[in-house]
């Protein structure tokens, strides 16, 4: 699911999806964005938090917060720079 938003140009939520799915949605929307676009991605502590912002920071990107998402106890919100 994606949907607009005041501090990114595009939300995608994978707090439903199971590793490795996790980086491979998150991977399909920032292929699909232009450098200089702000991703933001609803994910699950554990696994997609530990990997999700890591592969993406390798993958040249920028992680500009990662935080808590308040009333959903172990999920998290990060926004990613494209680059």
């Amino acid at each position: 699911m994606t949907h607009e938003n005041k501090d990114c140009d595009r939300e995608l939520d994978i707090t439903d999806k199971i590793c490795p799915l996790t980086f491979v949605h998150a991977r399909l929307a920032v292929d699909s964005m232009k450098p200089g676009a702000v991703l933001a991605i609803l994910l699950n502590e554990g696994e997609p938090l530990e990997n999700v912002p890591l592969s993406l920071k390798e993958l040249g990107h920028k992680v500009l917060s990662l935080n808590p998402i308040s009333g959903l106890p172990g999920s998290y919100r990060i926004r990613v720079l494209i680059r």
